[in-house]
């Protein structure tokens, strides 16, 4: 098949959940025969580092890049308040892209057109109007939810009601959307649930994040033990709240309490006030770090404290592919196939986690244990070729 993939950010390097999923997609097809052609929306507008293994992509795909503009001024804050639509969504909308995007569906055909993620919808109508591709849309989380649970979170009123007004505005957005696709393929049953629930009447299918287990090999002399760690983006709402939390609530216990533990934070786009939490050879903000993997193996625990979020977190998949033992609530392990206590813990609460960290940094057996499990749980059902292929035979079933 002639395939064509949109995404709202660039997905090298391989940084994010978003950038895995979309590679790992692209390799597979890649892999099993077809001709891929990725264009990606560069929101930041920087050179973007590329791997050996990303470059070896590139060279089997056609790929171009369209630099926007996302900044959002104080004044576009104040004048959405009287829209109907949320900036959130809006920002991503460029007329020049859309005139790129129609000259390319106008000079090639395409079997599939696959939109990675609720911003890049916004050229659903245009590609339909010069394209007899199937569009077939990937839902990385049901976006409305996310804002509705971090508006949960909140107590500030003037907060929880903004919040509250952007998840009403992204959710009738999506309402008008999700039908207008000819399939979508969901990472979770919770998300396929919901959108079922919305009235969504066309193929939905589940399909969970798949990883090349080939680049995930754990190396357990190198590794601390115990140490906790957390790895993920802050510039994404969820990941920001949930450490914050946990930093919070746990600083004095990781300091001067019985948790007596080292703790790592590393990810992207850390703010500058998360240098507070920093505690001289006990609580490390680390920021970016030139290598995910190697990062993640020079530690042993890793933490997902995720209050609000939806979809498949890639984290937890490469953390159980790296066998860590991982202890999330169970809205960060949502989608996983996972039996609490034997290859992940399961903490949703101040008094769970304490309880999970306590046993898991006095016993390292038990730990091993369960980055044995989780690693197997991966082999099973986590495969990028396997899920590759129920992608394909997806495709094809809407074709």
């Amino acid at each position: 098949m002639r395939i064509l993939i949109l995404t709202y950010r660039v997905p090298f390097p391989q940084n994010g959940g978003y950038s895995i999923v979309v590679c790992n997609t692209i390799r597979g097809l890649v892999n099993l025969g077809h001709e891929v052609s990725l264009v990606a929306l560069n929101a930041k507008k920087y050179h973007h580092e590329t791997t050996d293994d990303d470059k070896d992509l590139l060279s089997k795909i056609k790929y171009r890049v369209f630099d926007i503009d996302t900044t959002v001024s104080v004044f576009d804050v104040a004048v959405n308040l009287f829209s109907k639509t949320s900036f959130n969504i809006d920002k991503y909308f460029d007329q020049e892209f859309e005139r790129l995007l129609i000259r390319e569906l106008l000079i090639k055909d395409y079997d599939i057109i696959q939109f990675e993620g609720l911003m890049v919808s916004l050229y659903l109508s245009a590609v339909r109007k010069v394209s007899k591709a199937k569009l077939i849309y990937r839902s990385h989380n049901v976006e409305n939810q996310i804002w509705q649970r971090l508006s949960e979170q909140k107590s500030d009123p003037f907060k929880k009601s903004y919040l509250k007004m952007h998840a009403k505005r992204i959710k009738n957005y999506e309402l008008q959307q999700l039908n207008n696709f000819d399939g979508i393929a969901v990472f979770t049953q919770q998300d396929k649930s919901t959108l079922l629930e919305y009235g969504t009447k066309i193929p939905i299918e589940i399909l969970p994040v798949g990883i090349n287990l080939d680049h995930y090999s754990p190396d357990f002399n190198k590794t601390e033990f115990p140490s906790l760690f957390f790895l993920g983006s802050l510039d994404w709402l969820p990941n920001r709240e949930g450490i914050e939390w946990f930093l919070d609530n746990f600083s004095k216990d990781l300091t001067d309490g019985e948790l007596r533990v080292k703790f790592y934070v590393a990810g992207n786009d850390i703010p500058d006030r998360f240098d507070d939490y920093d505690v001289m050879g006990k609580i490390f903000i680390q920021g970016e770090v030139d290598d995910a993997l190697e990062f993640v193996n020079s530690k042993s625990i890793m933490i997902v404290p995720l209050l609000s979020s939806g979809g498949m977190r890639v984290k937890i998949v490469e953390g159980m592919a790296m066998q860590k033992c991982i202890i999330s609530t169970s809205l960060g392990a949502e989608g996983i196939n996972y039996e609490d206590g034997v290859n992940i813990l399961i903490a949703n609460n101040y008094d769970e986690f304490y309880d999970a960290i306590k046993l898991c940094i006095t016993d390292e057996d038990y730990c091993k244990n369960v980055g044995i499990n989780a690693r197997k749980l991966m082999e099973e059902q986590h495969n990028v070729n396997h899920v590759t292929k129920k992608l394909v035979e997806f495709y094809e079933s809407v074709v």
